[in-house]
């Protein structure tokens, strides 16, 4: 188990809000108490909490960077066919560092955009950041079993593997009384709702 967090700021007002990442990525260290760290631009901010568990070594640790410096991925997960998809890009010359799940899946996407996710085998949440582009694409496992909480507004982007990360961002908490109400009615929270308004779970898939 790790933990993910990032936030994409769109305007100055949300600028302001990347001062937080610290702390939302400090909030996520019972996911993650082996490493961790960030990764800042003028634009976006990664941050990551690792459970080392495969290649243990500062070559796995997060966020991730490919060689060209253009990508950088957070990623909760594991991925069992790793080692098949990392076979299938070599004739492409990755230049591998280390043996992690995360760094095939950071040159998977890099090689096969989003189509990368047909070729997963395993449970995931991830984001990548294409600074080129000024791009940020995120996904979940099909199943959903890892989570992924996010919040968009017009200043700001927002993400996380849970909610108390993602309200260090400064979230105004006001209840969801939709929510509420399928809450008391269900005995749960019918996704992608939550019970905080505006925050989201990205869908399974």
């Amino acid at each position: 188990m790790c933990g993910i967090t990032g936030i994409y700021s769109k305007n100055l007002v949300g600028k302001i809000h990347m001062i937080n990442l610290s702390r939302a990525t400090d909030l996520l260290a019972r996911r993650g108490p082996d490493a961790r760290g960030v990764w800042m631009n003028d634009t976006v901010g990664l941050g990551h909490r690792r459970l080392s568990i495969i290649d243990t070594s500062e070559n796995g640790h997060q966020p991730m960077r490919d060689v060209s410096g253009r990508y950088c991925i957070v990623y909760n997960g594991e991925i069992y066919n790793f080692r098949q998809i990392r076979d299938e890009l070599l004739p492409a010359g990755i230049p591998y560092k280390g043996g992690s799940d995360t760094e095939v899946l950071l040159y998977a996407f890099i090689h096969f955009g989003e189509k990368c996710l047909e070729k997963l085998n395993g449970f995931f949440a991830f984001a990548v950041y294409d600074e080129q582009e000024n791009s940020l694409f995120l996904a979940r496992d099909r199943f959903g079993i890892k989570p992924l909480y996010y919040l968009n507004d017009e200043d700001k982007f927002l993400f996380a593997s849970d909610m108390h990360s993602l309200l260090a961002y400064g979230i105004e908490k006001q209840l969801d009384m939709e929510s509420l109400y399928t809450y008391l009615q269900l005995n749960y929270t019918a996704a992608p709702h939550t019970m905080i308004r505006g925050i989201r779970m990205l869908a399974p898939g």
